[in-house]
């Protein structure tokens, strides 16, 4: 598994397919995963919806179906390998953007809800984009992160990443459930917070 970078050169993630993986424990825990965000972001009720580092718009489009005709805008790096995802995760309700996270092309209050899935852990100021994400949003954020340290003691114990210390190619920011949900409480009340192994999700209310 390689890491992938955007034409800005920013290290994106890796070439896994976690949604699409055979792997039966993968499967699991990515079934947990998405039980868990979808009930968070469902539970909002969001009239619009702003996914901040949307990736190949997996997640997004699923959303956008779920609660069409409501408005749902995916952004993400410019990458063209990206890009060409987005065609295969379309939806009439939905929109692809590229551009960076830290200064929005979006209005203030312009989106019901912003997330941020498996994001701030990438970005080089991850308050700066979540201050960002607040400014577009009304009501609600919602943000999901690896849990540290149990991420890269996992990485470790599966033999992945020994020289990084089980660190994730393209992980700059490492937080534990405290630190995730301090930096979230900067922008409201955090309203629930999920920890289906091994993430952590928050949900703000503005």
């Amino acid at each position: 598994m390689s890491p992938t970078r955007s034409a800005e050169g920013i290290v994106l993630g890796n070439t896994y397919d976690k949604y699409g993986s055979r792997n039966p424990v993968t499967r699991l825990l990515m079934a947990g995963f998405t039980r868990n965000v979808d009930d968070l972001l469902l539970s909002t009720s969001p009239e619009s919806v702003l996914d901040i580092g949307c990736g190949e718009g997996v997640l997004t489009q699923r959303w956008a179906r779920a609660i069409a005709p409501a408005r749902v805008v995916g952004l993400d790096l410019d990458d063209p390998a990206i890009a060409a995802e987005w065609e295969k995760h379309a939806a009439p309700n939905l929109e692809y953007v590229a551009h960076a996270a830290q200064a929005l092309p979006f209005a203030d209050g312009e989106f019901d809800l912003a997330t941020a899935i498996e994001v701030l852990e990438h970005v080089p100021d991850p308050r700066a984009t979540l201050a960002e994400m607040a400014r577009c949003a009304r009501n609600h954020l919602l943000v999901s992160v690896p849990h540290e340290p149990l991420w890269r003691a996992l990485n470790i114990a599966r033999g992945a990443y020994w020289r990084e210390l089980g660190n994730t190619p393209g992980h700059v920011n490492h937080f534990s459930k405290k630190a995730i949900e301090a930096l979230c409480a900067e922008h409201g009340d955090v309203i629930e917070t999920r920890m289906p192994f091994p993430w952590t999700m928050v949900l703000v209310r503005l």
